[in-house]
C-alpha cells in the first residue's frame, strides 16, 4: 500500500504554504506501510515561535479551500512544535532546535519520500 493520492495533493499543497512562510528543510515520508493511521508525514523546521505559528496557521489555511480542517492540533501555544493532524496527512513544524534535537526524519528514514515539487 502507498499514500493515496489525495494524501499526496495535501502534503504538496501543505509544503508549498509551508515555504511559502520562509520553513525549511521541508520533507515528506510516505509513512502507509509502517502506520494505519496516516499515510504521509510532512515535516519542517522554523527559526522562531513566531514562524512556526504563521506556518501552521498558513498550512490550514491552505487546505481549507480543499475541504481539509485539522482533526487535532498539538503544541501550538508553545510555537516550538506544532502537530497538526489532517487524517491522511500528519504535519510537524518545528522549531530548529526540536528538529534538530528529535530528528524525526532520522525515524522514518526508512519509508519512501514524497516529492513536493
Amino acid at each position: 500500500m502507498t499514500a493515496t493520492d489525495r494524501a499526496i495533493e495535501l502534503t504538496r499543497v501543505a509544503a508549498a504554504a509551508a515555504d511559502d512562510k520562509l520553513a525549511t528543510e521541508i520533507l515528506a515520508f510516505d509513512v502507509s506501510e509502517q502506520l494505519y493511521i496516516t499515510d504521509v508525514f510532512l515535516i519542517c523546521s522554523a527559526s522562531t515561535p513566531r514562524q512556526v505559528r504563521a506556518v501552521q496557521d498558513a498550512i490550514e489555511e491552505a487546505l481549507l479551500p480543499l475541504g481539509v480542517k485539522p482533526v487535532r492540533r498539538e503544541g501550538e501555544r508553545e510555537g516550538r512544535w506544532v502537530l497538526l493532524d489532517f487524517a491522511d496527512v500528519v504535519v510537524h513544524v518545528q522549531h530548529t532546535e526540536e528538529r534538530a534535537f528529535y530528528a524525526l526524519e532520522r525515524l522514518w528514514s526508512d519509508c519512501p519520500t514524497v516529492a513536493l515539487s
